[in-house]
């Protein structure tokens, strides 16, 4: 089965988060993990399904403050 690839646009509708948000953590490298399908500045960014989930799971806080 593919992996799902999807814009920022379609995070960002998605999980909610803003497409500036994902931009802001691309750049200080806290995000999901990325792919650049494009060289450049303006190259275009792929993010995976599965990368997205990781990265949300890894965030969840438990009850009782642990994660």
């Amino acid at each position: 089965m593919p992996t799902e690839l999807l814009s920022a646009k379609q995070v960002a509708a998605e999980y909610g988060f803003s497409e500036q948000a994902l931009r802001n953590w691309r750049c200080a490298g806290t995000g999901p993990a990325f792919i650049k399908l494009s060289p450049g500045k303006g190259g275009r960014i792929r993010y995976q399904r599965s990368a997205i989930e990781t990265w949300l799971n890894a965030r969840t806080v438990r009850a009782g403050g642990a994660a």
